[in-house]
């Protein structure tokens, strides 16, 4: 019996020390965000700037949609990238958790590439009408009927972690800003 324990508890210790692969992690187009900047910083500043104030995407589904491809965006992005490897771990898990609390308000699958939500996203921003949407926000990736996601989309509410995340990503953008986030370990 202890030898079976012993065994567990190394099989363990050496599973939480081997490496994850990183989460699914979009790629965007130059402009992404609807500038020439770097999508990087451009998400950071847009998802900052929208979840801080939900009122400041309500009515406006163009804002509101590139919130939510911010988030998506950076949930793997600050993960997998190289250049982030100086921001906070626990910044990193935020922006995940982020993205899990965006896509379980606007019913994405948890489990849908990342890819696959991005590009639905940015069509939609091209066009974020309800024909459009019908074309755009099915099954598998999107769980709830496209009015609906549309909806939601265009009412975002107040979700915390997407604006907790967003501002520890923005508080440690620069690598000379440090981990100086709200909450960070």
């Amino acid at each position: 019996m202890k030898r079976g324990v012993l065994f567990l508890t190394a099989a363990l210790a050496l599973a939480a020390c081997a490496p994850t692969p990183p989460p699914s992690t979009a790629r965007l187009p130059p402009g992404a965000f609807g500038g020439n900047d770097d999508n990087d910083i451009m998400a950071i500043n847009t998802a900052v700037w929208a979840f801080s104030n939900p009122a400041r995407t309500h009515g406006n589904p163009i804002n509101a949609i590139r919130a939510v491809l911010a988030i998506e965006y950076l949930g793997g992005e600050l993960s997998s990238n190289p250049r982030w490897d100086f921001m906070s771990q626990l910044t990193k898990l935020q922006m995940l958790q982020a993205r899990q609390e965006v896509r379980e308000t606007l019913g994405i699958a948890l489990n849908a590439p990342s890819q696959a939500v991005a590009n639905a996203l940015l069509a939609l921003s091209l066009n974020p009408t309800p024909a459009a949407a019908a074309r755009l926000l099915t099954p598998p990736v999107f769980t709830l009927p496209p009015e609906e996601t549309l909806s939601r989309i265009e009412n975002l509410p107040y979700l915390q972690m997407a604006n907790l995340a967003s501002h520890n990503a923005s508080a440690q953008e620069y690598p000379g800003n440090g981990p100086n986030c709200l909450v960070c370990g």
